[in-house]
């Protein structure tokens, strides 16, 4: 199965730049409430991912407790705990699963490497679970038991 038919394309996702001032970064995480957020270089290329506990460390790690003083922190001087991977286009979904375990969303690019949106884990775990035939077989076990009580009632 292609991959785009998962995609929250560009123009629907919140991401951030890496020349935004730590400031920004905080702002645009709590307005849309996010744990992470793709950032991208003025080229639009995906350069990694910014999440609350990277924020939280470089606050500790400088003292920074005047917000003020964040804004003069650039995201490209973030360092980030964990890599988030993305995925090409061409990707197959085998290698969609695998990154979205380990990752909250996957963040897709095309061949240039340009961000163009990113995959929730919650959007392939649906797909999963309808491929499994689990829903099919609790939605039966329902109607069973509804069928069930109905003969009971009628007794």
């Amino acid at each position: 199965m292609n991959i785009l038919f998962f995609i929250t394309p560009k123009s629907e996702t919140a991401y951030l730049y890496d020349d935004c001032s730590l400031r920004q970064a905080i702002e645009k995480i709590e307005y849309h409430k996010y744990t992470a957020v793709p950032v991208l270089n003025k080229k639009g290329c995906y350069v990694g991912t910014l999440t609350e506990g990277d924020l939280l460390r470089i606050i500790k790690e400088r003292y920074l407790l005047n917000y003020h003083e964040a804004e003069d922190i650039p995201l490209w001087q973030v360092p980030k705990r964990w890599n988030y991977e993305s995925v090409n286009i061409n990707s197959n979904i085998e290698d969609l699963i695998e990154m979205s375990m380990r990752q909250n969303f996957v963040p897709v690019v095309d061949d240039e490497g340009i961000f163009i949106g990113i995959i929730r884990r919650r959007d392939i775990i649906q797909y999963c679970y309808q491929k499994s035939g689990i829903k099919e077989e609790e939605e039966a076990r329902r109607s069973a038991q509804k069928s069930k009580l109905v003969h009971q009632t009628n007794d």
